[in-house]
């Protein structure tokens, strides 16, 4: 199977070696280099149906690169988008990975990103894809990136983890989760003022048993303003 390593300690590589026959899939514009006994082509990975929805739902290309390695072994070195670390996770049948706007990385061909409803509070607030999110499913390695360092949090039964709605990368699909803002204790109306005057906006509170991995920075503060 093919071998997923992250490389660098600043803004680092993914490294995956293939070898003849093995072939893998990545976010549109990931690959930096490949050997020459690898492939690349555009793939509308699961169909028009599919493709159309990550575009829409995740903020992904519609047409992704898989690399093949066709005449023989080889290298290749995939990037992210948006400066930042890389996380690598494991997905089997029990265990599939829900994914936040832009973290799709690359991936082994036995995962598969599908679209699937978000919920009410999620689809309402955004930040975790609209009404329709990816999840990734199957077998195999799975690369996600975010902004700037990443860190993998344990959720457990009975420790409810609230984090902040633009730091979460990917998260266990096992985990309940809502979308909402800050609890203070002060009713609705008190929340709000104090979202707003805390600088804290919408959070994702957590509970059950999995794995969330969060970003230490917020894309959305670091876009460009429209006219610069």
């Amino acid at each position: 199977m093919p071998t997923f390593t992250v490389t660098g300690e600043i803004d680092p590589f993914l490294h995956v070696s293939l070898s003849k026959g093995e072939r893998i899939f990545c976010e549109s514009g990931a690959m930096v280099m490949m050997e020459e006994p690898l492939q690349v082509k555009g793939q509308m990975r699961g169909g028009l149906g599919r493709a159309l929805l990550r575009r829409l739902a995740n903020d992904e290309s519609f047409f992704q690169q898989e690399i093949e390695a066709v005449g023989g072994d080889g290298d290749c070195l995939l990037a992210p988008t948006m400066p930042g670390a890389i996380e690598l996770l494991d997905v089997t049948p029990g265990s599939s990975y829900t994914l936040s706007d832009s973290s799709f990385l690359a991936a082994e061909a036995g995962v598969h990103i599908n679209p699937r409803l978000n919920t009410i509070g999620g689809g309402l607030f955004g930040g975790t894809g609209g009404f329709v999110i990816m999840e990734a499913v199957g077998q195999g390695k799975l690369a996600v990136s975010g902004f700037g360092s990443v860190f993998t949090l344990e959720v457990t039964r009975g420790r409810d983890v609230v984090i902040d709605n633009n730091h979460a990368v990917a998260w266990s699909s096992s985990l309940l989760y809502e979308v909402g803002m800050p609890r203070t204790g002060g009713g609705f109306f008190g929340s709000i003022v104090n979202s707003v005057t805390s600088g804290e906006g919408l959070v994702i509170r957590f509970r059950g048993e999995g794995k969330v991995v969060v970003c230490s920075r917020n894309k959305s503060i670091f876009r460009p303003q429209q006219g610069q």
